[in-house]
Order: structure tokens, then C-alpha cells, then sequence
């Protein structure tokens, strides 16, 4: 391990606990990776990583093969259908991208998703119902996409204080 990466906060454990869902040694998306704990831990891990952000600046500690500078929001999405094994999304939520998320997983791969909830803005950040789930909606938007293997609405205290849902969906066969 290089030593400055310790310096990066320690990953979710949601993505940690469900990981080993993902094929070994897979493709991985780590969507609005930000400072990259995750991408740092799933090369740790073994997987194939590709961290992305509109702002790469944070993650210098990760190879230029890894890293991909592209704004989610603002530009087409950068990936093709069944690119990837595994995609880990964080304290992030832009609903239109959802769709993408979908596609870009290839047959049996899993999405592992955890952000904002309603009832966070009463604790801190973000407080924009634009950047808040709707109680139950994690469940809504992966219906008739993937087969949910497991799913949290809850107020976790990891870090700090926050109302989360989480979700991990795999992509069934057709």
C-alpha cells in the first residue's frame, strides 16, 4: 500500500459488506467517485476500477488508466452497455443517470448504491429534495431493471449522522 492513501476516509460499508458480489476480478465503475475511497478500496480488492468525476483533482494517488475525467451531468454518457461487472455509486443522486447505470451493467453485474434520503436535510447536507431520495424510491428505480438482493432506509451513524437508503441490485439473465 503507498502510504499517502491513508489519508483517504475508509469506504462505505455497505460497498464493503456487498462487494464480494461482484465477479472476481471484474470491471467496476466507480460513478462520482469523488476522492476515490471507493476506487482505492476495490483495487485493493482486486477488481478492475474505473473512477469517475467531473473534478479528478483528488485523485492523483490513482493510476491515469484508472482515472476519467467526465461530467455525468453535463455530457453524454461515456460508457457502453454491459461494460462493467460492478458499479458503485455514493452520496450521489442525478435521477436521469439511473438509466445509464442500468445499461452499463453486463448480465449478473451489481449495482451498489447509497446516498440521501429524505429527512437528511434535518441533520446537515444536502438539503435540496433534488439531491434527496424519496422514501422507498431506490426500490422504485431498479424495478423491472435487477433483482434486489438487499435494500436499507435508515439513519446511519458512520461518519455522522445521516438518512440514507441503500441499495444491491444484481442484472438477471433475460
Amino acid at each position: 500500500m503507498v502510504p499517502f492513501l491513508r489519508f483517504v476516509s475508509s469506504p462505505s460499508e455497505w460497498v464493503v459488506r456487498h462487494a464480494p458480489l461482484i465477479r472476481g476480478g471484474g470491471r467496476v465503475l466507480d460513478a462520482a467517485c469523488g476522492t476515490g475511497r471507493h476506487a482505492r478500496f476495490l483495487i485493493q480488492a482486486g477488481f478492475q476500477v474505473e473512477a469517475v468525476d467531473r473534478n479528478v483533482s483528488a485523485l492523483g494517488f490513482l493510476p491515469d488508466a484508472v482515472r476519467r475525467q467526465a461530467d455525468l451531468e453535463g455530457e453524454p454518457w461515456p460508457y457502453s452497455a454491459g461494460a462493467f461487472d460492478g458499479i458503485v455509486v455514493t452520496n450521489y443522486l442525478h435521477r436521469p443517470l439511473f438509466l445509464h447505470l442500468f445499461e452499463s451493467l453486463a448480465v449478473g453485474g451489481v449495482l451498489i448504491y447509497e446516498t440521501f434520503s429524505e429527512g437528511n436535510q434535518l441533520l446537515g447536507r444536502p438539503r435540496n429534495p433534488d439531491y434527496l431520495l424519496k422514501s422507498g424510491e431506490l426500490l422504485e428505480r431498479v424495478e423491472g431493471w435487477l433483482e434486489v438482493n438487499a435494500y436499507e432506509e435508515l439513519c446511519v451513524f458512520e461518519n455522522s449522522r445521516a438518512v440514507v437508503q441503500r441499495i444491491c441490485a444484481i442484472k438477471a439473465k433475460k
